[in-house]
């Protein structure tokens, strides 16, 4: 499970670049195509966050987290970026280990 985990906050990460692009540049260039891709990045960003958050959860007792680190995988799925932390910093550890 921790392969579909690492594989989800890698996806995770890229569907909110790519949602954050369509927001800031899209947008502002092409308002029919921000409209037209909106709903789909939206759609699929959201399921990858969701999935995100219940496989951490599923997870931690697993990987024996403790508080700190849980909240910090947690709260790195708000933040541009974060994931692709998270999956260098504490995943690839955890499974090297």
């Amino acid at each position: 499970m921790l392969k579909i985990f690492k594989v989800t906050a890698i996806l995770e990460g890229i569907s909110y670049l790519v949602l954050f692009a369509n927001m800031l540049i899209i947008k502002t260039n092409n308002p029919e195509l921000y409209h037209t891709l909106l709903r789909p990045l939206g759609m699929t960003h959201g399921i990858l966050f969701i999935g995100y958050i219940i496989l951490a959860f599923l997870l931690k007792k697993s990987q024996n987290w403790d508080f700190k680190t849980f909240a910090i995988i947690l709260i790195a799925s708000l933040i541009p970026f974060g994931t692709f932390y998270i999956e260098k910093k504490y995943l690839e550890t955890k499974a090297n280990a």
